[in-house]
């Protein structure tokens, strides 16, 4: 298996408690039984489905999962497959977009069922709510079998100025210490440090955010991985921006200078491993634009939600900037942002 996976696996094994964590075969039993009464309380088919029966679900939501450990974002998308059929994709905790394989709306209410990604010992995610006008409440499943609280509302649609002005840009690190940063986490105390100007994630690491949020940027750096590395950069802290060792394969979303699962590069422009490489962003609303190497492989694209491992889903607010360390190691100089004015 890929590093990369062995990574992400490892995470979701280690933080998506909600799902997985202490699995038994008497809880997984539970799942199975809370899974069979969900689909058992979805509702009927008794009268077909008539165009427009699920206008009320149709359109993006920004979830938030009560979990014991404490609360996490997710994301959900509905669409019509046809007038009478729906379809959806669906980020969750960590991972990318995935589809949702099953998705019933009937007398206000919706139940769906995700596949796995990275998560182990269960079948599926599923979920049951109530929609309310712009909000959706309702239950999913701990890994114990017991009901756990989900919520989601709209998401915003975040129209940027067309034609914004910028400040001068600013740096965003001192050179000299991680003033103005602070660790998404306790763990692995003094994982990143800042020597010479460069500030440097080593593994085992921990993610690093900014002390003062954002809305509309331009954010530029230099960035070096080392050979198999595996980072990224989340913009307002909601939606990374690929980082990895990828040079020369085929391009994907989930590669480098993607927007994580959602945004495919249009071209292949990293560097070598252990080269120093630039990287310019420009977040507009929902609107990026990212160049690499001199190179714009996304241009002015929209953003549809959230990105897995995401800080949190309320899109409607300025957000830091996150640079991830929880997977492979990273050095950056040169790290400034222009905000818009």
């Amino acid at each position: 298996m890929h590093a990369f996976y062995q990574v992400r696996r490892r995470e979701a094994t280690a933080e998506a408690g909600l799902y997985h964590s202490g699995m038994t075969r008497k809880t997984r039993h539970a799942w199975v039984l809370a899974g069979a009464l969900l689909g058992a309380a979805a509702p009927g088919s008794a009268q077909a489905p008539q165009p427009g029966f699920a206008d009320a679900l149709l359109g993006r939501w920004d979830l938030t999962i009560e979990a014991a450990g404490g609360a996490y974002p997710s994301w959900l998308e509905v669409r019509l497959r046809t007038e009478t059929e729906l379809m959806g994709r669906f980020v969750g905790r960590v991972g990318s977009a995935r589809y949702v394989s099953d998705i019933d709306y009937a007398d206000g209410r919706v139940t769906l069922r995700v596949p796995v990604q990275y998560e182990t010992d269960i079948d599926a995610l599923r979920f049951e709510g109530a929609v309310r006008g712009d909000r959706i409440e309702g239950t999913t499943l701990a890994a114990d079998g017991t009901a756990v609280k989900f919520s989601a509302t709209r998401a915003p649609t975040l129209v940027g100025d067309s034609r914004p002005r910028w400040r001068a840009a600013i740096p965003l690190t001192n050179g000299r210490d991680l003033n103005g940063w602070s660790p998404r986490s306790a763990e692995h105390a003094g994982c990143w440090s800042v020597q010479g100007g460069v500030l440097s994630a080593t593994p085992p690491c921990v993610d690093l955010v900014t002390d003062v949020a954002y809305r509309d940027f331009r954010l530029h750096t230099e960035f070096r991985i080392p050979a198999g590395s595996n980072s990224g950069i989340y913009l307002r802290g909601r939606y990374e921006v690929q980082i990895q060792d990828t040079a020369g394969k085929a391009l994907d979303s989930l590669r480098m200078g993607g927007i994580y699962g959602f945004i495919a590069p249009s071209a292949d422009a990293a560097r070598a491993a252990g080269e120093w490489q630039t990287l310019d962003v420009e977040l507009v609303g929902r609107r990026v634009t990212v160049v690499l190497n001199g190179t714009t492989i996304v241009d002015g694209q929209e953003i549809p939600g959230i990105t897995g491992g995401a800080l949190d889903s309320d899109e409607a607010a300025p957000g830091p900037i996150m640079l991830q360390g929880d997977h492979g190691a990273i050095e950056l100089r040169d790290l400034t942002i222009a905000p818009a004015r």
